[in-house]
C-alpha cells in the first residue's frame, strides 16, 4: 500500500487543518475561550474568587493580621489567640467543610460552562469489505454544538449551584464558630485547672500551718491529741486534693493539645489569663439579640440559601420538560478506497419532548416537596436560634451575677480563715473552727474559679448563639483587662 502520510491531502494533513480550524473557532467565541479548555489549571470563570478562604483566625481592628497558623517554639507561651488559630487551621472538621465549599464553588463553574458551546473533533479509520472487495475508510469531523434556547433550565441550574455554594459557605462559617467555641472552652478549662492547682496548693499550705499550730499547742500542753489528729487529717486531705488537681490539669493539657492539632504529650505553656471583668457587650434586650441572631447566624443563612436552591430546583425541573433549540456546525471529510468527500454542515435542531412517561411531572412534584422541606427546616432553624440565644443569655446573666457574688464570698472566707487561725494560735479558739474556716475558704476559691470559667464560656456561647463569635471578642476582653491593670 502506498504511503499517503506525506501527501497534502493525507488524513494527517487534514487533521492538522481541522485542528487549526478548531483554534480559529475558539478565538471567534466571545468571552474567555482564548485558552484551551483542556488546561486543567485554568479557571476561566474565576471560581477561586467565590471560594471561601481557608479557616483561620483573622483579627479585626487597627491591629488586623492573620496569625501564622503554626505551632510556637517550645519555650514560647500560648495565648488564647494562638490556641484558637491552631485549632481552626488543623481541625479535621474545618478542613472537611472547607473542602466541601471548594467542591461547590467548582460546581458553579460547571453550571456556567453549560452556557458555552462545545467543540468536538473526531478521527476514525476502518477497513470495509463489500462483495470480497476491501478498502480503507477514513473520516474526520469537527462539530460545534451550542444550546441556544432552553427556557431557563441552565439559568435555574446555575442559581441552584450558586445558592448551594452560599449554603456551603455559611455551613463553613458555622463550623468555624463551633470549633472556635470548643477550643475556647478547652483553653479556659485548662486555665481553670491551673487555678485549681494553685488554690489546692494554698489550701495545703494553710492546712500545714494549722497542723504546725496544733503540734505547738500539743507540746506546750494547751492542745489535745484529738486537735493534732484532726489537723493531720485535714492536711492529708488537702494534699490529696492537690494531687488530684494536678492530675486533672495534666489531662486538661492533653485535651487542649489535641484541640490544637498537637500530640497529647506535647508540652505546653500558657500565658497569664486575663481577669474576668464583666462588660456591657451583650447588655441588651434579649429580643434584640434574637433579631440579630436571625440575621447573623450562619445556620440561618445556610437554611435560607438551601430554600432558594430548592425553589430554583423547581424551575429547573419545569424547564427540563420544555423544548430546546441547538446550533450545530462543522466541517467533515471522508475517504473510502481512494474516493474522498469534503463538506460543511450548519443547522438548527429543535428538540420537542412529547411524552416522557410522566417523568417531568413527578420531577416537578419532587422538587416542590423538597422546597417545602427546606421551608420547614428554615422555620425550625429560626426557632432553634431563638432558643439558643435565650439560654445563652440567661447563662451569661447568671454567670455575671455569680462572678460578683463569689468575689464577696472569697473575701469573707479569707477574712474568716485568718481570724479563726489567729484565735487558735492565741489559745482562745478551737481547731474545729480553724478547719471549718479553711474548708469554707477552699470551697470559696473553687467557686470563684468556676464562676470566672462560667462567665468566659457563657460570654463566648452567647456570641456563638448570636453568630458573631470571632477574634474581636477576645481582643475586647484583653483590652478591658489591660485597661484595669494598675
Amino acid at each position: 500500500m502506498p504511503d499517503t502520510t506525506s501527501r497534502p491531502d493525507s488524513p494527517l494533513h487534514r487533521a492538522a487543518r481541522l485542528s487549526l480550524l478548531l483554534a480559529a473557532l475558539f478565538a471567534a467565541i466571545p468571552g474567555k475561550l482564548s485558552a484551551l479548555e483542556t488546561m486543567a489549571s485554568s479557571d476561566p470563570f474565576d471560581t477561586r474568587a467565590i471560594t471561601p478562604p481557608r479557616p483561620a483566625l483573622t483579627l479585626s481592628g487597627p491591629d488586623s493580621a492573620d496569625l501564622p497558623c503554626r505551632a510556637l517554639p517550645a519555650d514560647a507561651a500560648y495565648g488564647v489567640l494562638e490556641v484558637i488559630d491552631l485549632a481552626l487551621c488543623k481541625n479535621p472538621t474545618t478542613r472537611e467543610v472547607w473542602s466541601i465549599a471548594r467542591v461547590q464553588a467548582a460546581q458553579v463553574g460547571v453550571a456556567q460552562s453549560e452556557f458555552l458551546p462545545t467543540l468536538d473533533g473526531r478521527l476514525a479509520t476502518s477497513r470495509v469489505t463489500i462483495d470480497s472487495r476491501s478498502a480503507n475508510q477514513r473520516s474526520a469531523a469537527l462539530t460545534l454544538s451550542w444550546l441556544l434556547v432552553d427556557f431557563g433550565a441552565r439559568s435555574a441550574n446555575l442559581e441552584v449551584a450558586r445558592q448551594l455554594l452560599s449554603a456551603a459557605s455559611a455551613t463553613l462559617d458555622s463550623t468555624v464558630q463551633s470549633v472556635f467555641l470548643g477550643a475556647l472552652q478547652s483553653y479556659y478549662n485548662t486555665q481553670a485547672a491551673r487555678a485549681a492547682v494553685t488554690a489546692a496548693g494554698e489550701s495545703e499550705k494553710a492546712s500545714r500551718e494549722s497542723l504546725s499550730a496544733a503540734e505547738v499547742r500539743y507540746r506546750v500542753g494547751t492542745g489535745t491529741p484529738a486537735d493534732r489528729l484532726q489537723a493531720q487529717t485535714a492536711w492529708s486531705q488537702a494534699t490529696l486534693t492537690r494531687i488530684r488537681a494536678e492530675g486533672v490539669l495534666r489531662n486538661a493539657y492533653g485535651r487542649l493539645a489535641k484541640v490544637m492539632g498537637l500530640d497529647a504529650n506535647q508540652a505546653l505553656r500558657l500565658d497569664e489569663i486575663p481577669a474576668a471583668v464583666p462588660d456591657a457587650s451583650f447588655d441588651r434586650d434579649v429580643a434584640e439579640l434574637i433579631v440579630e441572631a436571625r440575621r447573623q447566624r450562619p445556620e440561618m443563612k445556610a437554611a435560607e440559601a438551601e430554600l432558594l436552591a430548592a425553589q430554583a430546583g423547581v424551575d429547573y425541573a419545569r424547564a427540563s420538560g420544555l423544548p430546546t433549540i441547538s446550533l450545530s456546525a462543522g466541517p467533515q471529510w471522508q475517504d473510502l478506497g481512494g474516493l474522498s468527500t469534503n463538506g460543511n454542515s450548519v443547522g438548527l435542531t429543535l428538540s420537542l419532548p412529547l411524552f416522557s412517561g410522566f417523568n417531568t411531572t413527578y420531577n416537578v412534584r419532587a422538587a416542590q416537596a423538597r422546597s417545602d422541606v427546606q421551608a420547614a427546616r428554615l422555620d425550625s432553624t429560626s426557632q432553634q436560634v431563638a432558643l439558643d440565644v435565650w439560654e445563652a443569655y440567661q447563662s451569661l446573666t447568671t454567670a455575671t451575677q455569680t462572678i460578683r457574688t463569689t468575689a464577696d464570698l472569697l473575701a469573707s472566707a479569707e477574712q474568716s480563715e485568718r481570724v479563726a487561725l489567729g484565735r487558735y494560735k492565741a489559745g482562745v479558739g478551737n481547731i474545729l473552727d480553724v478547719l471549718n474556716a479553711q474548708s469554707a475558704l477552699a470551697s470559696a476559691r473553687l467557686q470563684r474559679i468556676q464562676a470566672m470559667l462560667d462567665w468566659r464560656v457563657s460570654r463566648a456561647a452567647l456570641a456563638r448563639a448570636v453568630g458573631v463569635l470571632d477574634g474581636s471578642l477576645l481582643l475586647s476582653v484583653d483590652a478591658t483587662w489591660k485597661a484595669g491593670k494598675p
